[in-house]
């Protein structure tokens, strides 16, 4: 293996197979999101009420969080080139299987096929930044992966749409088959594991020449018990549980619907809202990065609850209107969902801080997991409650039953924000920041106020 210093500056190369992996991963979020502004489409096609709808996104995450173990097992054997074009080989059959899908078996199990293709595709890429580029770099490149990923959710609220209006069900499920199926082919062609003057998958620091093998999948059970046990493990896996949901179900399925069937939007401007929604993440997402690396300490009271509470009092607001919401409040209402992608990443950052570099994958994973669990938990109960109002169809849908069941929401940020209060507190004393309020003393401050 040649001198790490040889690698100082990142090569055409590897750029070149950054960029194709962010191009295969902007067309994984289109995959994820393909139902965005076709969820009423959808019902239609197959015929189901709301609860059933709800289904397929909540079996796609199911299997995306599942997948999460195995694929970093998988990556830390093959690496990521072949990997990613798995990945991409499994959604392009599940959008093919959707095109063709005669009934709801068979598109539930293409919707299982996209969530264990879109699970391999993220941590593949991450994995090469962490081999193509600098050590120093690593943070930078992650965060222009996951804001260019994004695009993908523009791709699936506008042009998808627009195709399967202007055509047929099966040539805009069985096209984006066919785009994805493309890039696996580039992605096997173009992306190399590692540097050629490298024999393994390692990250260089450049300044000090270490070197360090990099790992993806998460460890034993023992490992598992001990990140939980740390209250900032804890404090991640909540604050990523109670963030993003929101922004989730309203972009992934009931966003529209809502937009177009309860407030009376037209197509166009329910895309225009939800595309807000996905420019302004990216944009908030670096300012979130830099606030929560200036201000360690206050993560969780400086962004992550304000964040919860700006998610929670917009949603009540629009819900709180006697009628349809002016097109300016449903936009601050899709800036405020935005607040949640950026807000839920200061939870790896706890994660982080919070434990060894043996046990960061182990706590990454349960981190993440929050999000999929809450998410999954959300869109489930929408449907839900539409269902029970009697609004479960496209036909029946009424801007009422979708205030009720958006209020849904409402005990998943309770009960994350309590669970955050707790574990910032069961932190800060963890580390020593703050002195543990003993039993006895309480009672004994209790004893001395007694007349």
């Amino acid at each position: 293996m040649s001198s790490p210093l040889a690698t100082a500056a990142p090569t055409w190369r590897s750029w070149l197979i950054w960029g194709v992996g962010v191009a295969a991963y902007i067309i994984a979020i289109t995959n994820r999101t393909s139902l965005a502004s076709v969820g009423v489409d959808t019902a239609e096609r197959f015929e189901i009420d709301a609860s059933t709808l709800s289904m397929f996104a909540v079996i796609q995450l199911g299997v995306y969080g599942a997948m999460q173990v195995p694929v970093g097992m998988l990556l830390d054997r093959w690496g990521a080139r072949p990997i990613i074009a798995i990945g991409m080989v499994l959604m392009a059959a599940g959008q093919l299987a959707m095109a063709l899908s005669p009934n709801v078996g068979i598109a539930i199990a293409a919707r299982m096929l996209l969530g264990a293709g879109d699970a391999a595709v993220f941590p593949s890429v991450l994995r090469l930044v962490a081999t193509w580029f600098p050590a120093q770099r690593g943070p930078l490149m992650v965060q222009l992966t996951g804001i260019l990923g994004q695009l993908g959710q523009i791709i699936a609220i506008v042009p998808l749409a627009a195709l399967l209006h202007a055509t047929t069900w099966s040539i805009a499920f069985g096209s984006l088959a066919g785009l994805t199926l493309l890039f696996a082919v580039l992605v096997f062609a173009v992306i190399r594991n590692h540097p050629p003057d490298r024999d393994a998958d390692v990250s260089v620091d450049t300044d000090t020449g270490a070197i360090r093998v990099v790992t993806s999948s998460i460890d034993n059970r023992v490992g598992i018990r001990a990140a939980w046990s740390h209250p900032g493990t804890r404090l991640a896996f909540w604050s990523h549980f109670t963030t993003p949901f929101a922004g989730t179900a309203f972009i992934m399925l009931w966003g529209i619907p809502f937009l177009t069937a309860g407030e009376g939007r037209t197509q166009g401007e329910a895309a225009a809202i939800t595309t807000i929604y996905v420019v302004a993440g990216m944009i908030l997402g670096p300012v979130m990065g830099l606030l929560s690396g200036r201000i360690p300490n206050l993560r969780s009271r400086a962004l992550v609850l304000p964040t919860v509470a700006i998610q929670a009092i917009a949603w009540l607001v629009v819900i709180a209107l006697p009628g349809p919401a002016p097109l300016w409040l449903l936009i601050a209402l899709a800036i405020a969902l935005a607040t949640g992608g950026p807000a839920s990443l200061v939870a790896f950052d706890h994660a982080r801080t919070h434990n060894p570099a043996h046990r960061l994958s182990t706590a990454t994973g349960i981190t993440n997991s929050g999000g999929f669990l809450a998410s999954l938990i959300a869109i489930f109960l929408i449907g839900v409650a539409l269902d029970l109002q009697g609004a479960g169809t496209p036909a029946t849908f009424t801007l009422d039953a979708f205030r009720i069941a958006f209020l849904t929401q409402v005990p998943l940020w309770i009960l994350g924000a309590i669970m955050i209060v707790i574990e910032r507190k069961n932190t800060r004393v963890h580390i020593g920041l703050d002195a543990p309020r003993s039993r006895s003393r309480s009672r004994r401050s209790k004893d001395e106020r007694m007349p």
